[in-house]
């Protein structure tokens, strides 16, 4: 099949490869785990580096390092910024590089709660993951001890945790609670169920950002050669907040 011919089937055609459209548009990354050898994602510099020159080359602008906070991996505040500090040494590359964390609703949260000790995203959004089988004891009432600190609530893939309902959705969002997707929820990295979740939170209208959630380089490149819908491409929000 001739060039051309390839030409005209990406026209037409329904899909499109994200790297050729959603990333080329200022993409902002808000959730990733590239900062190295803090938690299960990414261990080497030169991974991470290998892994921020292909976003630079795709169109990422904007790249936010979201490493884990949980009872398993404890992470302090004063940690993380000291490796990330490292890393912006060793990285000479073009992407906009920030730090803020992904914070598991645990025991340890509630402490970092009552310390007001956390990572946040811009405009003090922080964000915020459960147990992907169940919610924390108490939920809504630590969502709103959240927004008493002055800050935002961000909820990390909601589209993951299956043992929310549509009810459960719309009353988080009735308390202002925000909804980060995970991109490759959309092209089925983590099965049927949660792509379908993904499509009807997005048809809807429920997200304010997105990110990768990148955790190796592997995943990177899937997301860069991977396609979508095109429809489904022009209601992600690229950049939000």
């Amino acid at each position: 099949m001739s060039a051309y011919v390839y030409a005209m089937m990406g026209l037409f055609g329904t899909m499109v490869q994200i790297s050729a459209s959603l990333l080329q548009n200022g993409f902002t990354d808000w959730h990733c785990h590239l900062l190295p050898g803090v938690d299960d994602g990414v261990q080497t510099a030169e991974e991470s580096i290998r892994i921020l020159d292909a976003y630079e080359r795709a169109g990422i602008r904007d790249v936010w390092f979201t490493p884990h906070i949980m009872e398993d991996i404890p992470n302090t505040t004063a940690f993380l910024r000291e490796r990330f500090v490292a890393f912006q040494l060793e990285y000479t590359g073009g992407v906009h590089l920030h730090l803020a964390a992904e914070n598991m609703l645990d025991s340890l949260f509630e402490e970092r709660l009552r310390a007001d000790d956390f990572l946040p995203l811009a405009s003090r959004r922080l964000l915020v993951e459960t147990s992907y089988f169940n919610p924390p004891y108490n939920l809504h009432g630590i969502l709103k001890q959240v927004a008493s600190k002055g800050y935002f609530p961000m909820l990390a893939h909601p589209e993951r945790y299956v043992y929310m309902s549509p009810q459960d959705y719309r009353t988080l969002k009735d308390m202002g609670v925000q909804f980060q997707l995970n991109v490759p929820s959309l092209y089925g990295a983590y099965g049927p169920e949660v792509k379908a979740r993904a499509e009807h939170l997005l048809r809807d209208g429920y997200y304010d950002i997105c990110g990768t959630d990148c955790h190796r380089e592997g995943a990177a490149q899937r997301l860069l050669q991977e396609r979508l819908k095109k429809k489904i491409v022009r209601q992600i929000p690229v950049q939000g907040l």
